[in-house]
Parts: structure tokens; sequence; C-alpha cells
């Protein structure tokens, strides 16, 4: 991108340098301290029920539905089309108060009855969404889906709350509040560990199951999210807004927001039921799993799957999220001020900016695939075969991840000009082919290597989402500068493949290879890990200033102006 098309976009709507630089901070530090904390919640419910077990797996089941419900609500209307009208409310001369009490009211009334709703069809829903369950398992799954199910109403409100914090510029609220739901979570877990031990690797977890056990694990899961949807409301208060219950829904331009979000919902829709399809193919391996040796510990089902999703998506929720939520608006701005031309530039930094994470990150996840594993793999006696069941996800999953992140940049783009069509074609080709591609694999492979096929098409299919959405993007508003990102990304992931070669050498001599040290124990694994992950660090970040990568500059930009001396 050229000197005088920064310029003109960073005069032209985008934030003051400063403040921008602030605020990514507070975000991205946000989501650090969120995710550090979630991974230390998942190791700690692997230490309570193992991993690749059939606890795990009946817990995740009933966890995973309001959690997919809250990916078509964040993820959707509320995230991508109530921003725009958010911010239009914001600039009337009541700061958008009239408007925000209206969409509140709104989503306690509908998200409340669809809670309801939901929440009595916790059995069926359960008998829908698995395949092959014995009678003790589907009744376990209802009852956890009883306690679990009401979360759909906390996370609607956290979601709504969190996006008229974010029209008003306040991000860093929105980032932070998972932090919350993680304490209240460890602390939960903690205390089942305390009161009921750790899993010992005994293979009949349900024999030994009991209501104190359920009330605890999965009422301290919605308790979390309670709380995180509860602290939202300090900082809405600080806004000065006065909201009140506001029931005058005529006049919101419901109208106009529901031909936006008849796409946008019918997106999340295809995507979302996709995903629960697939996941009803993924928890076949959990009953497969009781006739093996060792309980099966060494076969992926949902839980393992999930958790390899959760340790991938890490620099995408810490570094591209934030990123991008930032440049939507500035996309926004540019749209409704009638500068088309300055979306291709600000795209094309946006893309280069997020390489420097998003590329080393898949080299890093392949070199220490095995020692991540073992640490979400808890201490039982089948810990090491639970780890390696989580690495060969991790490894199946890796190289997809920059097409994810590039394929997130760009749908921003279409979002911030009110086209919601567009996406919902893409997301709408990718989860057809998902489900295909996955009934296909339950068809042709035993159910003990569907979550290994699950894991390998979600990869490949992140990278056909990026080819269609650039094709589409270059289309409507012209090239970005994508040979320049191009040869950006090509360039990074050199040098990420040259440290992860190095990585590989120091991984192999604490015997990451051989089921050595790193694989022992849960502090080796995290030894491991942070010498390892520490040395390719370095040496990647040495190779990018030795090539004097603009990128990296640009990547630390907001960093350096709170840490002294860093781009040095």
């Amino acid at each position: 991108m050229s000197q005088e098309s920064t310029s003109q976009t960073q005069t032209q709507g985008a934030a003051p340098k400063t403040h921008s630089s602030k605020v990514y901070a507070l975000m991205t530090s946000g989501t650090i301290v969120s995710r550090v904390l979630g991974f230390v919640r998942t190791a700690l419910l692997a230490v309570a029920i193992g991993a690749s077990t059939t606890m795990a797996d009946i817990f995740e089941k009933a966890n995973v539905i309001p959690t997919v419900i809250f990916m078509l609500l964040a993820g959707g209307i509320f995230n991508v089309v109530l921003v725009p009208q958010l911010i239009k409310a914001s600039k009337a001369s009541d700061n958008g108060r009239a408007y925000t009490s209206k969409l509140l009211t709104l989503t306690i009334v509908v998200i409340g009855a669809a809670t309801i709703l939901l929440t009595l069809m916790a059995g069926p829903l359960i008998r829908i969404l698995t395949l092959g369950w014995t009678p003790a398992m589907l009744a376990l799954g209802t009852v956890f889906a009883y306690w679990c199910l009401p979360q759909i109403f906390f996370y609607g409100v956290y979601a709504v709350v969190g996006q008229v914090l974010n029209a008003h510029g306040r991000f860093a609220a929105f980032m932070w509040a998972p932090v919350v739901n993680n304490v209240v979570q460890i602390g939960v877990i903690g205390a089942f560990i305390g009161f009921f031990g750790a899993y010992s690797g005994q293979t009949d977890q349900l024999a030994t199951w009991s209501t104190e056990k359920t009330l605890l694990l999965a009422g301290g899961s919605t308790l979390g999210i309670v709380s995180q949807a509860v602290v939202l409301f300090w900082p809405l208060r600080r806004l000065g807004l006065k909201l009140r219950p506001d029931f005058a829904w005529r006049g919101m331009g419901l109208r106009h927001v529901g031909k936006l979000a008849i796409w946008t919902l019918g997106s999340m829709t295809v995507g979302n039921i996709a995903s629960l399809v697939n996941s009803r193919f993924v928890s076949a391996a959990t009953p497969a799993r009781l006739s093996l040796p060792d309980g099966g510990a060494s076969v992926a089902g949902e839980y393992a799957l999930n958790t390899s999703q959760l340790i991938t998506v890490l620099p995408h929720s810490i570094f591209v999220l934030a990123l991008a939520t930032m440049y939507f608006n500035e996309f926004t701005k540019s749209f409704q001020e009638q500068r088309p031309e300055g979306i291709g530039p600000l795209l094309s930094k946006g893309l280069r900016t997020s390489a420097v994470p998003v590329v080393f990150a898949p080299v890093a996840f392949i070199v220490l695939a095995g020692p991540l594993g073992r640490l979400f793999a808890g201490s039982s006696s089948t810990s090491m075969l639970q780890g390696a069941a989580i690495g060969q996800l991790l490894l199946l999953t890796a190289l997809g991840l920059p097409f994810k992140s590039m394929h997130f940049f760009m749908l921003r783009v279409f979002f911030a000009d009110e086209d919601t069509k567009t996406p919902m074609i893409i997301q709408s080709i990718i989860a057809t082919l998902c489900v295909v591609l996955a009934f296909a694999a339950s068809i042709w492979l035993p159910a003990t290597q569907i979550a290994a096929a699950v894991a390998a098409i979600y990869g490949g299919t992140n990278i056909l989402s990026a080819i269609i959405a650039h094709r589409l993007l270059v289309r409507r508003y012209g090239d970005y500068g994508s040979r320049h990102v191009l040869d950006t990304y090509i360039r990074i992931g050199v040098m990420a493949a040259l440290s992860g070669a190095v990585g590989a050498l120091v991984l192999a001599a604490l015997g990451g290879y051989t089921w050595g040290f790193a694989w022992s124990s849960i502090p080796a694994a995290f030894i491991s890990i942070a010498v390892v992950g520490g040395v390719m660090l370095v040496v990647y970040l040495l190779l990018l200033r030795m090539i004097r990568s603009a990128e990296l500059d640009n990547f630390l930009g907001p960093m350096a102006r709170f840490v002294p001396n860093l781009r040095r």
C-alpha cells in the first residue's frame, strides 16, 4: 500500500492512531487473558473428567447447544447487522438511548422465550444430536442439557450489550467479560476435583456419577456465563444512556434490519446446523470406544475435537478478531461516508498485518501438536493416549488456519456494506460441502476415525472459503492488492517454516517424538511448549527482522507504544 493511500485512510474516518493503539492493546490483552484462563479451565476439566472419555463427550454434547446458538447471535444479526444501526443511532440527539432501550427489551423477550422453549426440549435435542448412544448416556446428557441450556439467554444478553458498547467505542469491556466467566468456571472445576477427585482412568464413569457432580459441573458452567453477561451492565451504565424497558418496537427500522437479517440468519442457520450435524457424526465415537482396550483413550470424540478447535483458534481470537472488529467499524464508516476507495488499502493492510501471527501459528501447532495435546489430556493412567488423540486433530486443522482468518477479514467488508447475501452464499457452499464430506466419512470410515476426518474437512474447507471470498470481493470492489498480500504470506511463511525446523530439533531433544519428557506430565508438557515455542518465536522474529518485514513493524506498532524498545 502506498504512503499516499495510507495517509488517506488514516485521515478519512480512521480513529486517531494513539486512541486506536490503546483500544487494540486493551482488546488484545483482554482476549489473551481470557484465552489463557480458558486453557486453564480446559486443562482442569480434563483432569476432572478426562479428554477422550465417555463423560467428557456427554458433557460437551450438552454444553455445545447453547454455545452454537451464541455463535449464531454473536456472529449473526447482533454482530454484523445491528452494529451499523447502533452506530447510526448513537449519532442521534439522545446518543441512541431510545433505540438501545427498545433493542435490549426486544432481545430479553425474544431470547428469553427461545431459552424456555429449548430447555423444555432438552431430551429430544440430545437424542437428535447423538448417534448410537446408550440409554444411560442419553439420560445423563439430558440432565446436563437442562442445566446448560439456560446459558442461551445470558449468551444473548452478553452479545447485544457487548455490541451496544462496541458501537459507542467501548471495545475493551466486551473482550474482558469472558475473563470473569473463566475465573468462575476454574473455581467450580477446582472445587469439583477437591470434592470428588481427579479422573483416574476408569472405563465406566457412568456407574460412579452422582447428582452432586452434575450440579457442580453443569451448574457451575452456567454460572460462569451468567457472570459474563451481568458484568457488562456496569460499563453499559457508565455510557449514561439511562436505559429503560421499552416495548414500543414500532419505528425501530426492524423491517429494514429484517431484510438484512434474512440472509445473515440464513447464513448462520446453515453454518450452525452443519456444525450440529457434524457433531452428531462425531458423537458415534463415544459408544464405539467402550469396547476397546483402555476404554478407547486413543480415540478422539467430540470433546477432543472441540478442544483442538479451541487451541488452534487462539491466534485468530487474540489478533484477528480484535483487528477485524476495529477495521469493521472503519469499513462501515467508509461506506456510510461514500468512500469505497478506502476499503482496498485498509483491507490489504489488515490482512498483511495479521499475517505475522496467523502464519507462524500453524507451524507452531504442527511442531508442538504432541505436547499441546498432552497439556489438555488430564492426569490419568491413559493421559498420553488421550493427548496423542488431541495432537492428531491439531495436525489436521493447522494448515487451514491462515485462510480462516483471511476469510473472516474479507467478510467484514461485505457486512460493512450491509451485504449479507454474499456471506450467506459462501457459508452455504462451505457448510453443505462439510456435511456431505462428513456424511461420506461416516459411511466409509469406522466411528473411531470420524473426529479425525471432520478435523481434516474443517482444515480443507477453510482454504476453500478464503478462495471463494477473495474472488467475490475482487469482483465486487476491485483488487485490494492481493498479489502484495500473497507475496507477504509466502515470505513470512518461509521464515515461519525455518523457525519450525529449529523448534522440531529442540522438541526432539526433549523426547517430544519418543514419548519422553514432553509427554510425562502436564507440567513437563507446559515446560516443553514454553521452551520450544520460545525458541521458535525468537528465531521467527529475528528472521523477520533480517528481511526487514514491514508487516512486523505494523504488527508490533500498537504494542510498542506501551512497551519501550519493543521494536528494537
